[in-house]
């Protein structure tokens, strides 16, 4: 007499991990679409801003919001049993990641950034089993392998084969690596306390480094840079730096690393919608086509199973 109770809270349980799931996808997407922009709006403003300038300022104006943010909200500070992750959070998501980009973006043909980014969510899915103790099933992997692989052959058509192996490829393969260990130590830290309290968090404690070193190094800052470079230099410090992790870490918490991770496959198109409204390059059906097989391809992975810790 009692199963069918059971069975419909059964039910009701499943379909309120659903409804979890998909908010996460929504909020992922969300943050996919402000790291998108981040590319174009970062090759505006280093092509008249010094990349020192650029990572450690835009940390700084971010730091700036986040104290002011804490301060008014209240938040309390993470236990010292946190400040290990914290500090390797930080070290990727405000230094390395930034840093890496701006470099890459001075040097690397732009094809070469849809490899890297195609990389992304099956590194991120990857470090997610060691660092939030996830077990993606073999269906979820040959859909995020497939992703990959979509947007890796859409790049390497678009021209990447014919530009050929470049040395800031190596600066990309390290974007990548510090790009997923920051998003899988931010997912799991926002299953403890929102999202934006992590990078809120994380900004503060690294705030007097980034002072220090913005001190040490004395960038030079190029106060006669159009408005367009200032218009990106300001995007990646409020945006990209500060409000996108507002929405992508919660989505990682709620969702699951391993699947709201591979919302990243669209951050190319993304990438090449923002340079075609940004830059004017231009995106055609085929953007259009294999944009869409990623969508798919996503889609799919979303009913994948991913066993998680706890």
């Amino acid at each position: 007499m009692t199963a069918p109770p059971a069975t419909g809270s059964r039910q009701a349980t499943q379909q309120s991990s659903r409804a979890l799931e998909m908010r996460g996808y929504v909020l992922g997407f969300v943050g996919v679409l402000v790291f998108g922009t981040t590319i174009p709006m970062t090759r505006m403003a280093v092509t008249e801003l010094d990349p020192y300038f650029i990572t450690i300022g835009r940390a700084l104006i971010a730091a700036g919001l986040a104290t002011l943010t804490l301060l008014v909200t209240g938040s309390r500070m993470p236990p010292p049993t946190e400040w290990l992750r914290f500090s390797i959070y930080a070290l990727t998501a405000v230094v390395a990641f930034p840093l890496l980009l701006a470099f890459a973006m001075q040097h690397a043909p732009a094809s070469h950034g849809g490899i890297v980014l195609g990389a992304m969510p099956l590194l991120t899915a990857m470090l997610s089993v060691v660092v939030a103790g996830e077990r993606p099933s073999l269906a979820f992997w040959l859909c995020g392998i497939a992703g990959m692989a979509v947007v890796v052959a859409y790049t390497l058509i678009s021209g990447a084969g014919a530009a050929g192996f470049h040395w800031a490829d190596f600066l990309l393969a390290a974007t990548a690596i510090s790009g997923a260990i920051n998003y899988s130590f931010g997912g799991e830290l926002s299953r403890r306390r929102s999202g934006w309290e992590v990078i809120c968090w994380a900004l503060v404690m690294s705030a007097p480094f980034l002072a220090l070193a913005f001190w040490w190094i004395a960038p030079p800052i190029n106060w006669a840079a159009s408005a367009r470079a200032w218009g990106g230099f300001a995007f990646v410090s409020v945006f990209s730096m500060f409000l996108g992790f507002f929405a992508w870490n919660k989505g990682l918490a709620i969702g699951g690393i391993a699947k709201v991770s591979q919302v990243q496959l669209v951050q190319p198109f993304v990438a090449l919608a923002g340079a075609a409204l940004l830059l004017g390059e231009h995106v055609g059906l085929r953007e259009i086509g294999f944009a869409s097989l990623v969508v798919v391809i996503v889609a799919l992975g979303r009913w994948t199973r991913v066993g998680r810790a706890g």
